[in-house]
């Protein structure tokens, strides 16, 4: 069998894919091999999926990325509108793209013997084959739709067979990377139902898994069958993200015994992975108030023996419905500080609505912003001269410079949103070629410019600021 990324790395071989993700790194390709053979981190590169996908690395020493998700819900949303979204997602600048599909498009006409899964299967592939980025499911979401879907006893009449079947079909199809909860046991669910949790479980395939495991009072099958998810990863080069289904769905809830027990199985399984020549990160919480989140990524990196961590925010306050893209990029930013890796964006639509087109733009800038923050924080020299070359750009009235340093251009070009509104102030004076004098002065103080006063005191005379 062709070797996978990991156990190229581990005989010393720097693959090709190694080489695109360091350029792309400005790194040398040494980096991204040694990082791959340690396990600090993860080159999702299914084998089937050759043609098209940038080659984009997770982990330790190199820029934190941003993963967006799309995809149709159960009942309701149009599959045009999830395709542009796969669009504007990859046009702001993601990293990554999961596919959380569970329904078929109102636009798309169902025939009479169709099943969910014929659907679900072309748009995985629609997103396969246009996103220049890595691709990510969570196969337990189609296996669980499908059961409600196709009403054959439910949801809890799922077999085992059926899903590893889902996750074989997914590999075969060229999915980069799985989500999969395959760390939570029956001891961490009584853990749970102990304790006493403000919000239970908030995963939508951790907690159907769960009634699962209640209802047959059987243990997970994908902890109990791990080596068979490592046979399928490990035959399509597919990388591990293992899920915690046990996250906590508020900040009262986190770091609580049930979410610390999983931890510590998804640290065992990382292990197992690597041993298998399988590339595995972890994701993580979730809700997470601001003195949790450093303790939680160090947390995990302990017990995970340093896996590249993939966050979903954690959002900092629960207070805050309507704005969770900025309570995620609070918490992401002090959370990929600390070390995690990955930031799976959140929209302004998260615990309100299913998002628009505008909401998965917003989220993914919103993310972005706190990624870069992290950068510059853990020292990342790409992110460090970034913003110094802005701010040397902003001093010498270089708007065209500052633009293209931008993290979203578009918020100073008049194209700041999917329908291209912006603040006209915006607009005004930065015109390719012309300084602010000639239109008009300082956005900010006009022709009485607070930065001249003291310009030539530090030898740095300038007309506008």
């Amino acid at each position: 069998m062709e070797l996978t990324q990991r156990e190229a790395a581990l005989r010393g071989l720097i693959t090709p894919a190694m080489a695109e993700a360091a350029e792309r790194e400005q790194v040398e390709a040494e980096v991204i091999r040694r990082g791959l053979a340690e396990g600090t981190i993860v080159l999702p590169c299914n084998r089937r999926r050759a043609e098209g996908r940038q080659a984009v690395a997770f982990g330790k020493g190199l820029r934190t990325k941003v993963s967006a998700s799309i995809g149709l819900p159960l009942d309701g949303g149009s599959e045009s509108e999830e395709r542009k979204k796969l669009e504007v997602v990859l046009a702001a600048g993601a990293d990554a793209v999961l596919d959380l599909s569970i329904g078929v498009g109102t636009d798309r006409v169902r025939e009479p013997d169709a099943q969910l899964g014929d659907y679900l299967a072309l748009f995985r592939r629609h997103v396969l084959s246009t996103s220049t980025k890595p691709v990510g499911t969570l196969p337990q979401y189609e296996v669980f739709a499908c059961r409600r879907d196709e009403k054959r006893g439910g949801i809890l009449a799922t077999t085992v067979e059926e899903m590893f079947e889902a996750m074989e079909r997914h590999g075969a199809d060229g999915v980069d990377f799985f989500g999969l909860h395959s760390a939570m046991t029956l001891k961490a669910l009584e853990l749970a139902r102990q304790q006493g949790r403000l919000t239970h479980m908030v995963s939508w395939a951790g907690a159907l898994l769960a009634g699962w495991m209640i209802h047959h009072k059987r243990e997970n099958p994908f902890y109990s069958h791990f080596d068979r998810v490592l046979d399928i990863c490990r035959r399509y080069d597919v990388t591990l993200s293992l899920a915690d289904g046990l996250r906590p769905g508020s900040g009262q809830d986190s770091l609580d015994r049930a979410q610390v027990q999983e931890m510590v199985i998804l640290g065992e399984q990382v292990r197992a992975a690597r041993d298998a020549g399988v590339q595995v990160m972890v994701k993580g919480p979730g809700h997470a108030p601001l003195h949790h989140c450093r303790a939680t990524v160090q947390l995990q990196k302990q017990l995970c023996e340093g896996a590249p961590y993939f966050i979903f925010g954690p959002l900092a306050t629960d207070a805050a419905p309507g704005y969770d893209h900025i309570t995620c990029a609070i918490g992401a930013a002090l959370a990929a500080s600390a070390g995690a890796d990955l930031i799976c964006y959140v929209t302004p639509a998260e615990h309100v609505r299913f998002p628009t087109v505008e909401d998965v733009r917003t989220g993914v800038i919103a993310a972005r912003i706190a990624a870069h923050a992290a950068d510059v924080a853990k020292g990342i020299p790409a992110a460090v001269e970034r913003d110094a070359a802005l701010s040397r750009a902003r001093g010498l009235q270089d708007r065209v410079t500052e633009r293209k340093l931008a993290l979203d251009p578009d918020a100073l070009t008049g194209t700041g949103s999917v329908d291209g509104t912006v603040a006209p102030a915006m607009e005004e004076g930065i015109e390719e070629g012309k300084a602010p004098k000639e239109a008009g002065g300082c956005h900010a103080c006009g022709d009485s410019c607070s930065r001249r006063v003291l310009a030539e005191y530090f030898d740095a005379p300038i007309e506008y600021c």
